[in-house]
């Protein structure tokens, strides 16, 4: 049973791998983000189910990115200083730190943004986890 395991786990990773390979930007933020969902949740194999769901389903699509990340330039939000590195999956305090609603035209609906050591990150407010860094 456990090998069969481990055999279904390698093979889901390798079908996972030709969609990292090419993923970029947010796609590939988006997978990175629903792996790390994923593999707390469920372990190896949710790793790779969240990782392909978090690329369908992750953040800001790539052709928003530009726009969006012009968008929090102009609107000069105070960056928070945070201890840790900033990552996806890293988890924010609930409070201290202001969370910003996205603007409807950049597609993005269960998330807010903020700025953490002068980067900009989408936030999953549930979890108060990083989902997505802009840069």
């Amino acid at each position: 049973m456990k090998n069969r395991f481990l055999i279904t786990t390698a093979a889901l990773a390798a079908l996972a791998l030709p969609v990292a390979a090419h993923a970029q930007n947010g796609v590939r933020d988006g997978a990175i983000g629903g792996a790390v969902g994923g593999a707390i949740v469920g372990g190896p194999i949710g790793a790779v189910v969240g990782g392909v769901g978090g690329a369908i389903v992750g953040g800001l699509a790539d052709e928003h990115r530009i726009g969006f990340r012009e968008y929090t330039l102009r609107e000069k939000r105070a960056s928070y200083q945070y201890r840790d590195e900033v990552r996806i999956g890293a988890e924010l305090p609930t409070v201290g730190i202001e969370y910003y609603a996205v603007p409807a035209e950049y597609g993005v609906r269960d998330y807010r943004y903020t700025v953490v050591n002068s980067r900009t990150v989408l936030v999953d407010l549930r979890t108060h986890r990083i989902v997505q860094i802009i840069d």
